[in-house]
């Protein structure tokens, strides 16, 4: 699946604005470009009339319950034509069960709907090595699967992109900084890959 609506608005020089809603994967923590930086130059190339605005609401330590509470102010407030869902890790990390980060998910894109008819992508955040931590966090990244089958909009499998990568002779600890969980610059651009494939 795919956003065609902001598809065709990029296409045409509709003007569009996308607002991105997550953690500090979607901030960019630590880096000089992360992902959104990375993904609007993308953007550019392939659609070089486009007249977008892409609005980074990304916050460290976020969780998706906070994402749900702050969903006013910080996404719809914007009035997007899109919005892009990351969350994940720190759910896990941080005690919420599988299905309470679902039902946080479910909240975010109930309340995009409730307020107008914008185009809703979900990303999977990144693949953090092959260990029990990464096992743990992709079950979160299996909910986020579900609940784009259920509601039939896109998923970005940022975590499988990564993986493919990896197999394909790409470094993982290039991917990753001294944490092992926040990306690279190199890393934040596979990230911008992964989403630039539903584009």
């Amino acid at each position: 699946m795919k956003p065609t609506r902001t598809i065709h608005n990029l296409s045409t020089g509709t003007p569009v604005t996308i607002v991105a809603l997550g953690d500090s994967l979607t901030q960019g923590w630590m880096v000089s470009k992360g992902y959104i930086d990375y993904l609007k130059e993308m953007l550019h190339v392939k659609f070089p009339q486009n007249k977008l605005k892409l609005i980074n609401s990304g916050i460290p330590g976020d969780t998706a319950d906070s994402g749900l509470y702050r969903m006013k102010w910080d996404v719809l407030h914007h009035n997007p034509d899109c919005v892009f869902i990351q969350y994940a890790i720190n759910d896990a990390f941080s005690g919420f069960t599988e299905q309470q980060f679902k039902r946080s998910i479910k909240g975010i894109i109930d309340t995009v709907r409730e307020n107008g008819d914008a185009d809703i992508v979900l990303i999977t955040s990144v693949y953090i090595g092959d260990n029990d931590e990464n096992m743990l966090v992709e079950g979160y990244y299996h909910q986020l699967e579900i609940l784009g089958l259920d509601y039939r909009i896109p998923v970005v499998l940022t975590h499988e992109y990564w993986k493919k990568r990896i197999s394909e002779g790409i470094f993982f600890g290039s991917l990753v900084q001294y944490d092992g969980v926040h990306p690279t610059e190199e890393g934040y651009r596979l990230m911008a890959e992964a989403i630039m494939s539903i584009f």
